[in-house]
């Protein structure tokens, strides 16, 4: 039997406990189980990542995932070395008629510039992933028990802003501090599920795991 409940930002059914925000949504509780804050450093995978949470602005996230197989078709499963050589007027009115994605132009287009600046930033460190664990905040910096209360209030962080603001100083569009800790919680940078989730323990031991990538 199924039991739910909400209790402390957590959602409890069949004996699971899920943070609140995955609802009763299938794929999102899906998503919340087996990807988000666990820890990433395949550098396309990334860069799907930085993307889409740029995509995302303005829209729920839920969106987003139920898109997120064509945006994969639609720019090429994310390799931003393959992206980075379209050209650029084209490749955006194509874009722009292709229903399965978010048909924003700046957005689109935005994405077409952070691929070259990805190519250029993967040059100048090693990798994508060598650049971004860079800004992995210190343990001491984070909240010492982690509720939705305490959630609710971290939109955006030090870390997170300035992260976004040495983006921008590269180059990169549509990434500012907000975006920024959603990309972070994403790609495990930080752990996010709240204090009682079941998942929660599963992450923090894949961060244990986990080799910084240098």
């Amino acid at each position: 039997m199924s039991a739910k409940a909400s209790i402390d930002g957590i959602i409890r059914e069949d004996e699971i406990n899920r943070c609140w925000w995955c609802g009763a949504h299938a794929d999102y509780r899906r998503y919340h189980d087996e990807e988000w804050g666990f820890p990433v450093d395949d550098d396309h995978r990334l860069f799907e990542k930085l993307c889409l949470e740029g995509f995302q602005s303005g829209l729920s996230w839920l969106t987003i995932l139920r898109k997120r197989d064509n945006f994969r078709r639609a720019f090429a499963n994310f390799d931003y070395e393959a992206i980075a050589r379209w050209r650029v007027n084209s490749r955006v009115e194509k874009l722009l008629g292709d229903p399965g994605i978010v048909r924003h132009r700046g957005k689109i287009e935005a994405t077409l510039n952070n691929a070259r600046r990805a190519t250029e930033l993967a040059d100048e460190f090693g990798s994508l992933a060598a650049y971004f664990w860079r800004w992995e905040p210190e343990p001491a910096t984070r909240p010492a028990r982690l509720d939705k209360s305490a959630l609710m209030q971290l939109n955006h962080t030090p870390a997170s802003t300035a992260m976004a603001k040495d983006l921008k100083s590269r180059g990169f569009r549509f990434f500012g501090p907000t975006t920024a800790y959603a990309f972070m919680q994403a790609m495990g940078m930080v752990n996010d599920h709240v204090e009682g989730c079941s998942t929660r323990g599963a992450v923090e031991a894949a961060r244990a795991r986990f080799r910084r990538p240098s």
